[in-house]
């Protein structure tokens, strides 16, 4: 009976403590921070929510839409309610002359040495015609806010461009991190069969300290590719606009995906500059100011038309108290007509100017023209070595790695020596880094080009100027 009663509250104590262990490794296991890793969209959506810039740039948007709504304001009559409260002490002789005018009638009449006068007034102003110039100001005005909202798509353009960039240096960073820990651990396992086979009297004590000398030598150089990683993730972190320019731990880059076939098709040149001319944000902004200055010449022609005002007001004007009574207030309606005879030549000089600012505007826009055209023609040469580089460093990478470890076999099985193989473990690592490079340098052509055409827009859902709020 005692022994079933130990078994019994033995096996209750035991159940509780695996009960136990079993709650404090569920625990444990959501205490850890799960590894994150961030890709190249959700990367974008972060810049365009976070960076300062581009937000500077949608405050200008909204400046311009402000301004827009100032010209439309002038189509509007202007009322405006204007009074004023007036004290006025008159000097000996005016004082004097009042007092005798008023003693004409009144022998003991008094003239008090102040007076208060108040007054009220209703006014109001219509522009009824000025010779166009307000329709051509809301014209100018609208284009200024299209012109406002490319200039936010172009600085988005070139805020993805820069990311992009970003991006892909840290997914080099990362490689070479992982090249550089595959040299270590490559020469961590030569390091420990040179070892044994010392121990054993069939292996030299230099092979022990050549392969010692190489695992430093990878350390350092995944050091130094760990330092470089950290880096372009804190300039990633700035142009995100995230606080601190740094990312929470835990948070990794995703590492380089298969090439896809599209990646190694080359597009027509002609296809992509047609598309440059008609979404690139910057052309649109040319045109959009180049519509600004012709909307402009036409309101500085305003000066050579007449303008007609139709004004209006209702006026009071009370002494000695502010107690206005209906029978205090007149009014009045009025039309005013000026037109300008001479004024040394104004008005052509600006009409001269607003000209001259159109054909400056134009220039630039064709100007801008051939330089898209430049660049396009740019992106596409880049992106052909890049694919041609890819194609070759694959190859060779292939070759490498079969020679090294052909020579590792060798070395081995005794017939090879210790300088081939570190060699060949060389050219490995070498051609390894190559081909990283190639596959960065890849994609990074394809977002130039992408950057030059202005597809990198439509590529992160960027929302077009209508949009735009």
């Amino acid at each position: 009976m005692m022994k079933t009663v130990i078994r019994t509250t033995t096996w209750f104590l035991m159940s509780l403590l695996l009960l136990g262990l079993t709650s404090f490794a569920k625990a444990a296991e959501k205490d850890v921070t799960p590894l994150q890793e961030l890709d190249l969209p959700t990367t974008a959506r972060m810049a365009l929510a976070g960076n300062p810039t581009l937000a500077a740039a949608r405050a200008r948007v909204a400046q311009a839409r402000q301004q827009l709504q100032q010209a439309r304001s002038t189509y509007w009559p202007r009322v405006d309610a204007v009074g004023s409260a007036v004290r006025t002490w008159p000097g000996d002789a005016a004082q004097e002359a009042s007092l005798a005018t008023a003693r004409l009638f009144d022998p003991a009449a008094t003239v008090d040495d102040e007076e208060d006068r108040f007054s009220a007034a209703l006014t109001a102003d219509w522009i009824v015609f000025n010779g166009f110039e307000r329709k051509f100001a809301n014209a100018a005005a609208r284009w200024g806010v299209t012109q406002s909202q490319s200039a936010w798509q172009d600085v988005a353009r070139l805020l993805l461009a820069a990311v992009t960039d970003a991006f892909y240096a840290a997914q080099l960073a990362r490689e070479e991190v992982a090249i550089a820990r595959a040299d270590e651990d490559f020469n961590r396992r030569q390091l420990r069969e040179a070892e044994a086979r010392e121990r054993i009297g069939t292996g030299s004590l230099s092979d022990v300290l050549n392969f010692k000398v190489r695992v430093n030598s990878a350390l350092a150089d995944r050091i130094t590719a760990e330092r470089i990683y950290a880096t372009t993730l804190y300039s990633l972190a700035a142009l995100l606009g995230i606080e601190e320019a740094r990312f929470a731990p835990g948070l990794e880059i995703a590492p380089l995906t298969p090439e896809q076939d599209a990646d190694m098709q080359v597009p027509a040149d002609q296809t992509l500059i047609a598309y440059a001319h008609k979404h690139r944000p910057d052309l649109k902004q040319n045109t959009s100011l180049l519509m600004q200055t012709e909307a402009r010449v036409e309101a500085a022609r305003a000066g050579f038309y007449p303008r007609l005002n139709l004004t209006a007001a209702l006026e009071g004007d009370r002494r000695d108290d502010a107690d206005f009574q209906d029978d205090d207030f007149g009014h009045w309606v009025g039309v005013n007509l000026t037109y300008n005879l001479f004024a040394g030549g104004l008005t052509r000089a600006q009409v001269d100017e607003a000209k001259a600012l159109q054909m400056e505007a134009e220039s630039n826009l064709a100007d801008n023209r051939l330089a898209v055209n430049a660049q396009v023609r740019r992106a596409l040469a880049g992106l052909v070595s890049a694919q041609k580089q890819l194609t070759l460093q694959r190859a060779n990478a292939k070759l490498v790695r079969r020679n090294r470890d052909l020579v590792e076999k060798e070395y081995a099985a005794g017939q090879g020596s210790l300088v081939r193989l570190n060699e060949a473990q060389r050219d490995l690592i070498t051609a390894r880094s190559r081909l990283a490079l190639a596959r960065v340098s890849l994609r990074s052509a394809w977002s130039r080009l992408e950057t030059a055409t202005g597809r990198i827009l439509a590529t992160f859902d960027v929302p077009a100027e209508k949009e735009l709020r």
